[in-house]
């Protein structure tokens, strides 16, 4: 199973564009951080990755301003040159201040 969900920072984003199939595209940078237990001992976990989000996800986010916290779901592949990951997003829940 390929899955990843995460409550990251929306720290970039493109423009909308759209794609050669007529799908709305929106390019990404998610900013994670927080703190895991490894092997028993605290550690502060941070993480930048370039995400994309296609079709209808694409226009909520796109509406979202640059700094919105939000859980982001969806799916790890190669990106198109081969090099390096890109989290595809397939759903997103913005945080709610309390």
């Amino acid at each position: 199973m390929n899955r990843l969900v995460l409550r990251a920072q929306l720290v970039e984003r493109g423009a909308l564009r759209w794609t050669p199939a007529g799908l709305p595209a929106l390019d990404l940078v998610l900013k994670h951080e927080s703190e895991a237990t490894e092997a028993g001992m605290p550690r502060k976990v941070s993480l930048e990755i370039r995400a994309v989000a296609v079709g209808e996800i694409a226009q909520p986010i796109a509406a979202a301003a640059v700094g919105t916290t939000a859980e982001f779901d969806g799916f790890l592949a190669t990106r198109r040159n081969g090099r390096g990951i890109v989290y595809h997003v397939i759903a997103f829940t913005p945080s709610h201040p309390d």
